[in-house]
Protein backbone atom coordinates (compact mmCIF):
# COMPACT_ATOMS: atom_id res chain seq x y z
CA UNK A 1 0.00 0.00 0.00
CA UNK A 2 1.03 3.70 -0.89
CA UNK A 3 2.28 5.55 2.27
CA UNK A 4 -0.13 8.73 2.61
CA UNK A 5 0.42 11.98 1.42
CA UNK A 6 0.99 14.37 4.50
CA UNK A 7 -0.26 17.88 5.09
CA UNK A 8 1.12 20.16 7.92
CA UNK A 9 -1.65 22.41 8.75
CA UNK A 10 -0.48 26.07 10.22
CA UNK A 11 -3.51 28.21 11.92
CA UNK A 12 -3.57 29.64 15.30
CA UNK A 13 -7.44 29.52 14.99
CA UNK A 14 -7.64 25.15 16.27
CA UNK A 15 -11.39 25.14 15.30
CA UNK A 16 -10.61 26.38 11.40
CA UNK A 17 -7.22 23.72 11.66
CA UNK A 18 -9.12 20.98 12.87
CA UNK A 19 -11.91 21.33 10.50
CA UNK A 20 -9.39 21.06 7.62
CA UNK A 21 -7.65 18.52 8.95
CA UNK A 22 -10.77 16.91 9.12
CA UNK A 23 -11.87 17.33 5.38
CA UNK A 24 -8.63 16.28 4.53
CA UNK A 25 -8.29 12.96 6.46
CA UNK A 26 -11.74 11.99 4.55
CA UNK A 27 -9.11 12.04 1.52
CA UNK A 28 -7.13 9.80 2.79
CA UNK A 29 -4.12 12.66 3.64
CA UNK A 30 -2.13 12.37 6.94
CA UNK A 31 -2.03 15.45 8.49
CA UNK A 32 -0.17 17.38 11.67
CA UNK A 33 -1.84 20.68 13.54
CA UNK A 34 0.99 23.47 14.48
CA UNK A 35 -0.69 26.89 15.67
CA UNK A 36 2.48 29.01 15.82
CA UNK A 37 5.37 30.24 13.01
CA UNK A 38 8.08 28.34 15.23
CA UNK A 39 6.62 25.07 16.09
CA UNK A 40 5.50 25.16 12.21
CA UNK A 41 9.31 25.11 11.24
CA UNK A 42 10.51 22.80 13.90
CA UNK A 43 7.70 20.28 13.34
CA UNK A 44 8.44 20.70 9.11
CA UNK A 45 11.88 19.25 9.86
CA UNK A 46 10.38 16.35 11.47
CA UNK A 47 7.10 15.36 10.03
CA UNK A 48 8.45 15.70 6.46
CA UNK A 49 4.95 16.96 4.67
CA UNK A 50 4.39 16.78 1.11
CA UNK A 51 2.08 20.22 1.25
CA UNK A 52 1.98 22.97 3.52
CA UNK A 53 -1.06 24.73 4.45
CA UNK A 54 -0.42 28.21 5.58
CA UNK A 55 -2.25 30.89 7.75
CA UNK A 56 -0.46 33.58 7.53
CA UNK A 57 -1.37 35.59 10.23
CA UNK A 58 0.42 33.75 13.24
CA UNK A 59 1.69 34.66 16.82
CA UNK A 60 5.25 35.48 16.49
CA UNK A 61 6.74 34.44 13.35
CA UNK A 62 4.21 34.87 10.96
CA UNK A 63 3.36 33.07 7.42
CA UNK A 64 5.27 35.48 5.24
CA UNK A 65 8.35 34.62 7.09
CA UNK A 66 7.71 30.81 7.73
CA UNK A 67 7.19 30.60 3.85
CA UNK A 68 10.89 32.66 3.45
CA UNK A 69 12.32 30.30 5.68
CA UNK A 70 11.20 26.98 4.56
CA UNK A 71 11.73 28.15 0.89
CA UNK A 72 15.40 28.24 1.67
CA UNK A 73 15.88 24.77 2.08
CA UNK A 74 12.93 23.32 0.22
CA UNK A 75 10.67 22.90 -2.42
CA UNK A 76 7.69 21.36 -0.45
CA UNK A 77 4.55 22.88 -1.80
CA UNK A 78 3.07 25.84 0.13
CA UNK A 79 -0.53 26.79 0.13
CA UNK A 80 -1.19 30.22 2.19
CA UNK A 81 -4.61 30.89 4.09
CA UNK A 82 -5.51 34.09 4.68
CA UNK A 83 -8.33 36.48 5.41
CA UNK A 84 -6.64 39.38 3.23
CA UNK A 85 -7.76 39.35 -0.39
CA UNK A 86 -5.96 42.68 -1.08
CA UNK A 87 -4.14 41.85 -4.70
CA UNK A 88 -0.51 42.84 -2.99
CA UNK A 89 -1.00 40.03 -0.42
CA UNK A 90 -1.63 37.71 -2.85
CA UNK A 91 1.66 38.63 -5.56
CA UNK A 92 3.57 38.92 -2.00
CA UNK A 93 2.70 35.06 -0.83
CA UNK A 94 3.17 34.01 -4.48
CA UNK A 95 6.68 36.32 -4.78
CA UNK A 96 7.90 34.45 -1.48
CA UNK A 97 7.59 31.26 -3.35
CA UNK A 98 4.07 30.36 -2.58
CA UNK A 99 2.45 27.95 -5.07
CA UNK A 100 -1.32 29.15 -4.63
CA UNK A 101 -3.23 31.22 -2.31
CA UNK A 102 -6.84 30.63 -0.81
CA UNK A 103 -8.88 33.34 0.81
CA UNK A 104 -11.03 32.54 4.12
CA UNK A 105 -13.89 32.18 4.12
CA UNK A 106 -13.07 28.81 1.82
CA UNK A 107 -15.48 25.90 0.68
CA UNK A 108 -13.52 22.45 1.78
CA UNK A 109 -14.50 21.01 -1.50
CA UNK A 110 -12.12 23.84 -3.33
CA UNK A 111 -9.68 23.63 -0.24
CA UNK A 112 -9.26 20.05 -0.88
CA UNK A 113 -9.40 20.40 -5.12
CA UNK A 114 -6.77 22.93 -4.43
CA UNK A 115 -4.82 20.78 -2.55
CA UNK A 116 -4.46 17.76 -4.92
CA UNK A 117 -4.22 20.54 -7.28
CA UNK A 118 -0.90 21.60 -6.50
CA UNK A 119 0.61 18.00 -5.32
CA UNK A 120 -0.37 16.83 -9.07
CA UNK A 121 1.76 19.67 -10.60
CA UNK A 122 4.75 19.34 -7.86
CA UNK A 123 7.04 16.85 -9.88
CA UNK A 124 10.52 17.55 -8.89
CA UNK A 125 13.42 16.99 -11.43
CA UNK A 126 15.03 14.08 -11.39
CA UNK A 127 17.58 13.58 -9.00
CA UNK A 128 21.14 12.03 -9.91
CA UNK A 129 22.14 8.72 -8.63
CA UNK A 130 24.30 8.97 -5.53
CA UNK A 131 27.53 8.29 -7.41
CA UNK A 132 27.22 11.01 -9.62
CA UNK A 133 26.63 13.19 -6.10
CA UNK A 134 28.37 16.21 -7.45
CA UNK A 135 27.18 16.53 -10.86
CA UNK A 136 24.29 19.16 -11.23
CA UNK A 137 21.72 18.31 -13.70
CA UNK A 138 17.90 18.23 -13.93
CA UNK A 139 15.42 15.98 -16.45
CA UNK A 140 12.38 16.63 -17.97
CA UNK A 141 10.72 15.07 -20.64
CA UNK A 142 13.01 15.92 -23.60
CA UNK A 143 15.07 18.20 -21.76
CA UNK A 144 18.22 17.56 -20.01
CA UNK A 145 20.10 20.56 -18.41
CA UNK A 146 23.34 19.30 -17.07
CA UNK A 147 25.68 22.42 -15.35
CA UNK A 148 28.07 20.21 -14.48
CA UNK A 149 29.77 20.02 -18.09
CA UNK A 150 27.51 23.10 -19.59
CA UNK A 151 25.05 21.05 -21.64
CA UNK A 152 21.96 21.11 -22.75
CA UNK A 153 19.76 18.65 -24.55
CA UNK A 154 16.53 19.33 -25.94
CA UNK A 155 14.05 17.21 -28.00
CA UNK A 156 17.12 14.66 -28.40
CA UNK A 157 19.24 17.60 -29.86
CA UNK A 158 22.64 19.51 -27.77
CA UNK A 159 21.73 22.95 -27.97
CA UNK A 160 24.40 25.66 -27.94
CA UNK A 161 24.06 28.32 -24.74
CA UNK A 162 26.10 30.61 -23.09
CA UNK A 163 26.94 30.04 -19.80
CA UNK A 164 24.42 32.65 -18.06
CA UNK A 165 21.76 31.62 -20.20
CA UNK A 166 22.15 27.94 -18.73
CA UNK A 167 23.00 28.59 -15.38
CA UNK A 168 19.56 30.66 -15.24
CA UNK A 169 17.53 27.78 -17.01
CA UNK A 170 19.03 25.13 -14.68
CA UNK A 171 18.53 27.45 -11.91
CA UNK A 172 14.29 27.91 -12.54
CA UNK A 173 14.17 24.12 -13.66
CA UNK A 174 16.05 22.95 -10.31
CA UNK A 175 12.67 24.57 -8.28
CA UNK A 176 9.86 23.49 -10.53
CA UNK A 177 6.85 26.30 -10.07
CA UNK A 178 8.56 28.01 -8.06
CA UNK A 179 8.26 32.13 -8.78
CA UNK A 180 11.49 33.63 -8.89
CA UNK A 181 11.55 37.95 -9.19
CA UNK A 182 13.71 39.56 -11.28
CA UNK A 183 16.28 40.48 -8.57
CA UNK A 184 16.22 37.19 -7.07
CA UNK A 185 17.54 35.73 -10.24
CA UNK A 186 19.88 39.08 -10.78
CA UNK A 187 21.71 38.08 -7.39
CA UNK A 188 21.32 34.03 -7.95
CA UNK A 189 22.86 33.98 -11.49
CA UNK A 190 24.67 37.34 -11.64
CA UNK A 191 25.54 38.09 -8.14
CA UNK A 192 25.10 41.38 -5.87
CA UNK A 193 27.82 43.23 -7.13
CA UNK A 194 26.16 43.20 -10.43
CA UNK A 195 26.25 46.31 -12.22
CA UNK A 196 23.07 46.09 -14.48
CA UNK A 197 19.27 46.05 -14.60
CA UNK A 198 16.58 43.45 -14.70
CA UNK A 199 16.09 43.81 -17.94
CA UNK A 200 19.35 41.61 -18.08
CA UNK A 201 17.19 38.65 -16.97
CA UNK A 202 14.34 39.55 -19.53
CA UNK A 203 16.65 39.82 -22.38
CA UNK A 204 18.69 36.09 -21.33
CA UNK A 205 15.01 34.80 -21.08
CA UNK A 206 13.87 35.64 -24.25
CA UNK A 207 17.39 34.01 -26.15
CA UNK A 208 16.58 30.80 -23.79
CA UNK A 209 12.27 30.94 -25.07
CA UNK A 210 13.63 31.28 -28.67
CA UNK A 211 15.56 27.93 -27.99
CA UNK A 212 13.77 25.63 -25.57
CA UNK A 213 10.00 26.73 -26.84
CA UNK A 214 7.38 25.47 -24.41
CA UNK A 215 6.34 21.86 -23.81
CA UNK A 216 3.25 19.84 -23.03
CA UNK A 217 4.92 19.10 -19.77
CA UNK A 218 6.67 22.01 -18.55
CA UNK A 219 7.03 25.52 -19.84
CA UNK A 220 9.44 28.71 -19.06
CA UNK A 221 6.73 31.15 -17.61
CA UNK A 222 6.27 34.90 -16.81
CA UNK A 223 4.19 35.78 -13.78
CA UNK A 224 3.02 38.91 -14.54
CA UNK A 225 3.90 41.42 -12.21
CA UNK A 226 6.04 39.07 -10.51
CA UNK A 227 8.92 37.43 -12.14
CA UNK A 228 9.34 34.18 -14.13
CA UNK A 229 8.89 30.53 -13.00
CA UNK A 230 9.53 26.89 -15.00
CA UNK A 231 6.24 25.45 -14.76
CA UNK A 232 5.81 21.84 -14.58
CA UNK A 233 1.98 21.30 -15.93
Amino acid sequence: MAAKQKILIVDDDNNIAELISLYLTKECFETQIVNDGEEALATFDTFEPNLILLDLMLPGIDGYQVCREIRAKSQTPIIMLSAKGEIFDKVLGLELGADDYIIKPFDSKELVARVKAVLRRYQPAKITPAQNSNIKMVEYKDLIINQTNYSVVYMGNTIDMPPKELELLYFLAASPNQVFTREQLLDHIWGYEYVGDTRTVDVHIKRLREKIKDHANWALSTVWGIGYKFEVK
